[in-house]
């Protein structure tokens, strides 16, 4: 009977190509019993001898017979469901099994757990970039490949994957350590001139929507933050706002959903005017819970208020913009009128004052210009 090889047991020999090869156990195959075999290879038997010491040091402790039982496709489905559904936000959580079935599965999910590369995902995700959209209608007219963005949060999920398998003693390393990631393209920021803003409410007054859209950018409130408000949530006689909740689609419906992050639930101050247009909301909407209702009595869609936001635009002979840039409006606005970086930050919801710093560089670089002008002024004028 052959002696078993227990694992970490390893051993070195010359090749007939000349190069020498250190083999090692790193388990046994659950359903044959046999080793489970690895090797390394180097131009010199020292070379080798020190490679073969290192994997052997590296994988102590790992669990291969166990790893065999998964594919990279079938560990991502438990890392999904035991771990990703707990963390994750509803409708994160459904765009990231949407990237399981449709990209990741596909690719590269029959490979062994323990066998995948840092040159097999490098390759996966230039498909990814060059073609790996998926063929939908809505589809048709946008480009074959992923958007950088989407790319870097596939590979964010594998690597959190991965993470789970090294903790479990699954595998050894991580392979989307090292992986070079396509550079992530910042959609244009457009915003509001105060000139523009005048045409806008006028054409959201004749729309009948003018209070919604005032509120958002008195206040920069995130489309899901500002269809999310109920009256409970507004104090019109301490003039604030809490910041509780979010409305989003998720399956064809529209539901309730946790805020974007700790820093998302927030109490905003509101001006004079915005408590005269909020009063204004409450009698249009009567005894409804939410301060933006929909016509069947729950709160908005948020493609409802896209569309609308388009068509008045239109109307008022504006650009087309996001809504997301109202958000961006009421921040630059307010930079450019000397509210400090970490007073905004705050009321944005911003995780800390660095990031909105970094996404709003543009308008500080213009404030702190000014203020270099000011001081050459006061200073010219003293010599």
């Amino acid at each position: 009977m052959p002696k078993r090889r227990a694992n970490g047991e390893g051993n070195i020999r010359k090749r007939k190509d000349g190069r020498w090869e250190g083999r090692y156990t790193v388990g046994h195959d659950p359903e044959t019993g046999k080793a489970i075999i690895k090797n390394v290879l180097g131009k010199t038997q020292a070379a080798v001898k020190e490679k073969l010491k290192k994997a052997i040091e590296e994988n102590v402790g790992i669990d291969y017979g166990r790893a065999k039982t998964y594919t990279v496709g079938s560990w991502l489905e438990v890392w999904m469901e035991n771990y990703a559904k707990v963390k994750l936000r509803p409708s994160t959580f459904k765009t990231s099994q949407g990237f399981l079935k449709n990209h990741i599965k596909p690719q590269i999910g029959g490979i062994p757990l323990a066998d995948l590369t840092s040159l097999d995902l490098q390759r996966f995700y230039k498909h990814l970039l060059d073609g790996g959209r998926v063929d939908r209608i809505e589809a048709k007219k946008k480009p074959k490949g992923l958007a950088p963005k989407t790319v870097r949060n596939i590979h964010q999920m594998i690597g959190s994957a991965y993470n789970l398998a090294l903790e479990q003693k699954l595998v050894s390393k991580n392979p989307t350590q090292g992986c070079a990631l396509p550079k992530e393209e910042h959609k244009e920021m457009k915003t509001l001139t105060a000139d523009q803003l005048s045409a806008f409410f006028r054409e959201a007054r004749d729309s009948g929507v003018y209070e919604l859209y005032y509120l958002d950018l008195a206040t920069g409130l995130r489309r899901g933050e500002l269809l999310g408000l109920k009256w409970t949530d507004v104090d019109l006689v301490r003039g604030v706002l809490k910041i509780q909740r979010a409305i989003s689609r998720q399956n064809g419906k529209v539901v309730e959903a946790p805020l974007k992050t700790k820093n998302a639930y927030r109490t905003l101050p509101l001006s004079a005017d915005t408590i005269s247009v909020l009063k204004m909301q409450k009698n249009k909407v009567g005894s409804s819970e939410w301060v933006f209702p929909s016509p069947t009595g729950g709160p908005m869609s948020p493609d409802s208020v896209l569309h609308m936001l388009h068509r008045v635009l239109k109307r008022a002979g504006l650009p087309r913009i996001r809504f997301h840039d109202l958000r961006h409006t009421f921040a630059t606005m307010a930079l450019q009128n000397g509210v400090d970086v970490k007073t905004v930050s705050s009321m944005l919801g911003h995780y800390s004052a660095g990031f909105t710093l970094d996404t709003y560089a543009h308008v500080t670089t213009d404030a702190q210009l000014k203020a270099a002008q000011t001081m050459g002024s006061i200073l010219s004028r003293a010599v």
